[in-house]
């Protein structure tokens, strides 16, 4: 018998709606050729067939709450400027003055009710329309007349989440996420604020990055001091689209965990975060997930939070939801995880990786994050200080905590080993199921 991603057992009899496994879909056992990560021409296609064709998260829209908010997305050689207008919606233009094309901001988010480009002094309104051409009477009409107004792109918001798009001919943001959209939602991103936002330069295929986060495959592996309280046999379904959603679960022993009913000092530090004391706990590892479930449905109902929507699995679990083209998204009721795998503008071996933490504050006692998020102690997580974004390139240790320190030191690895000419391309397992799923979506697109 095949092994089935769908049927995690721990998992396997929920009757929340929430959790109910999506339709099989069979993407097949091709080997795909290795070629579509050191290509520089395979690489040039994403651009354009991928990139340029369909929505890109942009970022949070808490970053752009009030008119004149603006925030800067940058992907490959593309720069974008996402402002909330006068009228409350959003507007989106490309960072780039028509005079001489200048960038018009170069910082990451603003506040203001114009945008004056710092070569010439042109200037532009929020909607993008030119305001102010400097020494109008030197230039002739004809070549005003060519157009002096911003290039503008679409742009839609949804589950607190800003995407644009490059081209008019892509679908409804509603209709890009499908059914991913409405399980977004039940989080409530657009209440949670940015409370970390770490940027860095990796040595791989922006693919790799893909590869090596839509699987715990590797977990055992790459990062052991997890094994304790991750399992690695995940519940995975599969979206039209690209689409795929993976339950993590925590609280429960990797299946190569060689105790897996002890309580470790993981699971401890589990139970210990949702108010369980380890020490008198009765149950096994068997148990504790369970238990964390009931643990944190009590605290909620005695905090006034509003937990009854959840499933256990999006209580106890980590629910990631990959939404292509580049992008993961980690789900807990107390916060998400943005994660963007940027192209090199040039090299097809290399990428930016992304990292936004947002977080709902609670001002109650006894709440707070739990401290596998990794949150010190001067992180503010009131969401009235947007903190910086810190950049670190290549090469440099980016400084992400021990579990993405670890993947940034291998994927390098990978790559010149996707380089090598004994290597034929991946052979992917059905734990790996949301990567073959990607690639398929992948070749789609470029085949158009």
């Amino acid at each position: 018998m095949n092994y089935d991603p769908r049927s995690w057992a721990v998992h396997a009899n929920s009757t929340h709606d929430f959790d109910k496994p999506a339709p099989h879909i069979d993407n097949g056992s091709t080997r795909p050729d290795p070629s579509r990560y050191t290509s520089k021409a395979f690489f040039e296609q994403e651009w354009e067939k991928v990139f340029t064709k369909t929505w890109l998260l942009a970022g949070p829209a808490s970053d752009v709450p009030e008119p004149g908010d603006w925030m800067k997305f940058d992907i490959a050689a593309e720069s974008f400027i996402i402002v909330r207008a006068a009228d409350g919606t959003l507007r989106a233009h490309y960072n780039v003055c028509p005079h001489r094309g200048s960038r018009l901001v170069n910082s990451e988010m603003g506040s203001q009710s114009s945008f004056t480009c710092p070569f010439h002094s042109w200037q532009f309104d929020l909607d993008g329309k030119n305001l102010r051409v400097t020494d109008p009477e030197t230039f002739r009409p004809e070549v005003l007349c060519h157009g002096t107004s911003l290039s503008s792109v679409r742009v839609e918001e949804a589950a607190g989440l800003v995407f644009i798009s490059m081209t008019d001919d892509v679908p409804s943001l509603a209709d890009f996420l499908g059914p991913v959209l409405p399980m977004l939602e039940t989080y409530g991103i657009d209440r949670m604020y940015v409370v970390q936002h770490r940027r860095s330069d990796w040595g791989a295929n922006w693919k790799g990055g893909i590869d090596a986060f839509y699987e715990t495959y590797h977990l055992h592996a790459i990062h052991p001091q997890t094994m304790g309280m991750l399992d690695d046999r995940t519940h995975i379904d599969l979206y039209p689209g690209g689409l795929s959603r993976q339950f993590v679960p925590f609280a429960q022993p990797n299946s190569h965990y060689p105790d897996q009913d002890g309580i470790n000092p993981g699971i401890a530090m589990m139970l210990k975060d949702a108010g369980i004391d380890p020490e008198t706990f009765g149950g096994t590892a068997k148990d504790s997930r369970a238990a964390l479930a009931f643990a944190k449905r009590e605290r909620a109902a005695r905090l006034g939070l509003d937990y009854d929507r959840f499933s256990d699995a999006q209580l106890t679990d980590s629910t990631i939801f990959g939404v292509f083209p580049n992008v993961q998204i980690g789900c807990h009721p107390e916060a998400v995880f943005l994660h963007r795998f940027l192209p090199h503008a040039d090299d097809p071996h290399q990428f930016t990786y992304d990292t936004i933490i947002m977080y709902r504050h609670v001002d109650v006692p006894g709440y707070g994050p739990p401290f596998w998020m990794g949150l010190g102690d001067e992180v503010d997580l009131s969401g009235e200080t947007r903190p910086d974004v810190v950049h670190t390139g290549l090469g440099v240790p980016p400084g992400l905590g021990e579990v993405l320190d670890q993947d940034s030191d291998l994927l390098p690895i990978v790559q010149a080993g996707a380089r090598s000419r004994g290597f034929r391309g991946p052979l992917w397992g059905e734990q790996e199921a949301r990567l073959r799923h990607f690639h398929v979506e992948l070749d789609r697109w470029l085949q158009r």
